[in-house]
């Protein structure tokens, strides 16, 4: 089955029509969705929406505190988080989505860096993966993981480092995300990284209701199209679709410990 690691299914901008997503959704071939929390406010709607999903399309929660809100973020919310990840440890797939992102205008290096680095420790504590949010600071991301030593790992979203850094994060444990960038022809790197990773090091993704894909810029991004991604990433390898699918899924599967793969087997 198709799995979209990385999905704002919880986001406003599906209101009023969530179900028609998640039924093309599986009319699609997907069979789970990640949904990550990105601020404390959000939190509850995430898990709700999760603990509200049907057999057809398994729903997955994360919570975490998402860098693009910092002025949202109080640090009252981090004792709020661990007491999150006490009482739904079972149900939570990762800490996500957090990270750092040093695109922001005016970014507060040091106020993002502790952020980061507190989540980190929550995760490392609850032994959960990590859903990783990272723009113009690889390195100093890197940095930070290689310190706090996390025995899970986890997925770096919508990946856009260069080969070493890429190396570097599957040393520690981490799959890279590829969603709906690769399907643009202009994304010449990010084309020719997914032609020659190893595939044990990919996972599938949308970042619905953002990264459109190409040919639909005007219109939400929806966790069906993840299927296009798929379909991009065989192309440029010239593999078969079902192997690409089966091992994409083995590696969310074995990473965030998803229940239904065990169903699926």
């Amino acid at each position: 089955m198709l799995i979209d690691t990385h999905c704002h299914l919880d986001f406003p901008t599906f209101d009023g029509w969530r179900d028609q997503v998640i039924e093309r959704a599986r009319r699609a071939g997907v069979g789970a969705i990640v949904v990550p929390g990105v601020s404390a406010r959000y939190w509850a709607r995430v898990l709700e929406l999760c603990g509200s999903a049907t057999d057809a399309v398994h729903l997955y929660p994360a919570l975490g505190m998402h860098p693009y809100f910092m002025q949202e973020h109080r640090s009252e919310h981090l004792s709020l988080l661990k007491r999150q990840v006490e009482k739904y440890r079972e149900r939570l797939v990762a800490i996500g989505e957090i990270g750092l992102d040093f695109q922001l205008e005016h970014y507060d290096e040091t106020a993002q860096t502790e952020l980061l680095v507190e989540q980190l420790k929550i995760a490392k504590a609850a032994e959960l993966p990590v859903l990783l949010h990272v723009r113009k600071a690889h390195d100093q991301v890197l940095k930070q993981l290689r310190r706090l030593n996390l025995p899970r790992g986890g997925i770096v979203h919508a990946f856009s480092g260069s080969e070493q850094q890429a190396q570097e994060y599957v040393k520690l444990g981490f799959k890279l995300g590829f969603g709906g960038a690769v399907t643009y022809e202009r994304a010449t790197k990010l084309r020719r990284f997914a032609q020659q990773f190893p595939l044990g090091w990919i996972v599938l993704e949308t970042d619905a209701p953002d990264m459109p894909l190409s040919g639909w810029r005007d219109q939400p991004n929806e966790p069906f199209r993840v299927a296009e991604v798929a379909q991009t990433l065989t192309d440029l390898r010239q593999i078969e679709l079902n192997d690409l699918i089966a091992q994409t899924a083995d590696n969310a599967c074995a990473l965030l410990s998803l229940t239904c793969c065990k169903s699926s087997r």
